[in-house]
């Protein structure tokens, strides 16, 4: 759906919506999607950041060594 007939017929795109993802076009390429919200939630995960950072699985990590050290700043 182009910017002109979204602005012109909001309903439409709307209804539209509630069948599928509505890709909206400016000037022939696509610059918005338009989702009805239950389809736009599916998308996002809703766990909050402590979810996020609490993780069961071990990370291996190793960061390379220095080498060169930074003098230490004269105050």
């Amino acid at each position: 759906m182009s910017a002109r007939d979204f602005n012109r017929d909001v309903s439409a795109a709307k209804r539209a919506a509630d069948h599928g993802p509505v890709i909206i076009t400016d000037r022939g390429r696509a610059a918005y999607v338009l989702l009805a919200a239950p389809a736009y939630e599916q998308l996002i995960d809703k766990r909050s950041i402590v979810d996020w950072l609490q993780v069961d699985d071990d990370i291996e990590f190793e960061p390379a060594r220095l080498t060169s050290v930074p003098r230490a700043a004269d105050l």
